[in-house]
């Protein structure tokens, strides 16, 4: 119970840490169309990415698949532009609209999952117990990804209802601002410069 412990650490650490800014700004891109009301949409949008970034860090961790990290960090801040992108084409809000977001957090999190083995690899080839490793990690990954989106939607509760701001200027206003700083952080990833 010590490994899951130690490495659900980890896993909160590289969620809410200052360092996991582009998997801040991915959280926030997928969340960004969603309210406190949408909190069960919510919660299956992130159980999807962490089904997909769970699938490649295993697949990484036990050397099934490896990539080149430099690939790999610029992808996951392409993963980032194309995630706010497409908020900015949804002009409805229904649960049949955004549909598309669980796609998009699955599949970019096999991405997502790449940049996490990375850091994580070296740590759990040493240790014995790879599995309570690997379970710990991604339940600190979960449990850190639904507290950014808590403080999201409830940001955006107070945007919506106290300041009235209308929803989809909310929407484009947020996805605007992700979009820009993963724009700046692609291109500082560049890795064929």
């Amino acid at each position: 119970m010590q490994d899951f412990s130690f490495y659900f650490g980890l896993g909160w650490e590289h969620i809410i840490s200052w360092g996991a800014l582009d998997h801040q700004l991915f959280i926030a891109a997928l969340s960004a169309i969603y309210i406190l009301k949408d909190w069960k949409q919510v919660l299956i949008l992130v159980t999807a990415f962490t089904i997909g970034h769970s699938l490649t860090l295993a697949l990484s961790v036990y050397d099934v698949i490896r990539f080149d990290r430099n690939w790999v960090e610029f992808l996951i801040a392409c993963t980032i532009v194309i995630t706010a992108i497409s908020n900015l084409f949804q002009k409805k809000f229904t649960a049949r609209s955004i549909r598309i977001n669980y796609f998009l957090a699955l599949f970019f999190g096999l991405v997502h999952g790449m940049g996490f083995a990375s850091a994580l690899r070296p740590m759990l080839a040493r240790d014995q117990s790879l599995g309570w490793g690997l379970f710990g990690f991604n339940a600190g990954l979960e449990v850190g990804q639904i507290m950014v989106v808590i403080i999201l939607v409830v940001i955006g509760k107070i945007v919506l209802d106290v300041l009235k701001v209308n929803r989809r200027e909310w929407v484009i206003f947020l996805s605007a601002a992700v979009f820009s700083l993963a724009v700046k952080m692609a291109i500082e990833r560049i890795p064929f410069k």
